[in-house]
């Protein structure tokens, strides 16, 4: 019987032990997201245009690997590879202290780190979207992916609560141990999944550009899927314009100190998790496709409370607009992963999802980019309404798509499962 096919996932062992992994290694992440600008910004007083230079630099290696990753995460087990790069991501993060500690931490020890960090977490996104499928069954990967954002969620709470003080009492370059000790964690408990996984054995002799191609072409030649990907790729370049320069708005216009900036992000944490709770029923009422555009149209509007706030109260009257973008931000994910995994054959997903993660993660580097531009001529502020009214004429993109009316990928899900390849064979797409 298959995870998907039991009374509830959590009482799979195997899932059960990805999902305390998700939950180790997303803490990790979520300290990282808090307090790496945080290093930037008040360790080494980096001005705007290197705070929004380094959030490029995190963005950067899915832009430069994006697209072999995919085709080398579908060659090997996805295991492995969850295994590996969270063990390397720990190791990559373990440098910051020490350096600071040496007395030698500078703003390009911090990029670097900010690249070998980000350039791993993409092997790490394609193996883990790629390795779902195999262990709760197509049938289960909406399931599956609600209750690992779930999981996420309640990091996203959690993570940003415990480093704000965390920042407070030791300061931020060492308070990225937790987040060193997390990944680690999560990688030493995955290799605890018993699950059988197969070798993949390709049909043909690799060829990286060949089945680089292949997998660009199967996106792009599918309608719902190039729209996810371009709706995706303006969404997060605005996303980033925002993300960019929120930290610097929070620490240096409204005067928070560390534990205020993290409660305003566990804030984010609880939209999060709401989405994730109500993904399922919402996904169910309205349909895969009506969501993906639905969710942000109707939540991105109200990040624009943000830059009207003031110190006072105002700040966390504006931060309910972050709550609720997360809300929507979690439930499209799930929607647009479900719809994404279920129209994928297995032999593609790794591509599929590198070629989607590349299209879409490239508008998140020119967003660092653009957001520490417009942060450093124009102000944090005007960068944060150039950011709120992108997000939300993203959702045109998706909007005008089929999307707009499917309601799930059964329609396309035969013909996605088993498409012939350039020598016109049916791939087999047996369990």
């Amino acid at each position: 019987m298959s995870a998907s096919a039991r009374p509830g996932l959590l009482r799979d062992p195997d899932f059960g032990r990805l999902f305390a992994a998700t939950a180790l290694g997303q803490f990790g992440d979520r300290v990282v997201f808090l307090v790496l600008p945080l290093v930037a910004i008040a360790a080494l007083d980096a001005d705007e245009l290197q705070v929004g230079l380094l959030a490029a630099l995190t963005s950067a290696g899915s832009f430069l690997v994006g697209l072999p990753a995919g085709a080398w995460v579908d060659r090997v087990r996805k295991r492995r590879v969850l295994i590996v790069t969270d063990l390397a991501r720990a190791l990559v993060l373990a440098t910051v202290p020490v350096a600071w500690w040496a007395g030698c931490l500078t703003f390009w020890w911090l990029g670097a780190v900010a690249f070998l960090h980000g350039s791993l977490t993409v092997f790490f996104d394609v193996a883990y979207l790629s390795y779902l499928p195999h262990l709760v069954g197509r049938d289960g990967v909406v399931a599956g992916n609600a209750r690992l954002s779930a999981v996420r969620s309640v990091t996203s709470i959690g993570g940003p609560a415990a480093a704000g003080p965390l920042v407070g009492l030791v300061g931020a370059p060492v308070t990225l141990l937790a987040s060193s000790v997390g990944m680690a964690l999560s990688g030493l408990l995955a290799t605890t999944i018993r699950k059988p996984e197969p070798k993949p054995s390709p049909a043909r002799k690799p060829a990286l550009r060949r089945e680089v191609r292949e997998g660009l072409t199967f996106v792009i030649r599918r309608p719902a899927l190039r729209a996810i990907a371009l709706g995706d790729t303006v969404f997060n370049l605005f996303l980033a314009v925002y993300l960019a320069m929120l930290l610097v708005f929070l620490e240096r216009e409204i005067d928070l100190d560390p534990f205020g900036i993290g409660l305003v992000l566990s804030g984010m944490g609880c939209g999060a998790l709401l989405g994730a709770l109500s993904a399922g029923a919402v996904v169910q009422r309205f349909g895969q496709g009506p969501v993906i555009w639905l969710a942000p149209l109707v939540t991105c509007p109200l990040t624009a409370l943000m830059p009207l706030a003031r110190p006072g109260w105002s700040v966390w009257v504006a931060a309910t607009g972050l709550v609720v973008l997360s809300l929507g931000g979690v439930i499209r994910v799930v929607a647009q992963s479900g719809y994404q995994q279920a129209s994928t054959p297995d032999g593609l997903l790794g591509r599929m999802n590198a070629t989607t993660r590349f299209v879409s993660w490239t508008g998140t580097l020119l967003g660092g980019l653009l957001g520490g531009a417009l942060g450093s001529g124009l102000g944090a502020g005007a960068a944060l309404w150039v950011g709120a009214a992108g997000m939300t004429s993203s959702t045109l993109v998706t909007l005008f798509s089929t999307l707009r009316t499917a309601r799930t990928a059964a329609g396309s899900h035969r013909a996605a499962l088993n498409p012939p390849d350039v020598e016109g064979r049916l791939p087999d797409v047996r369990a």
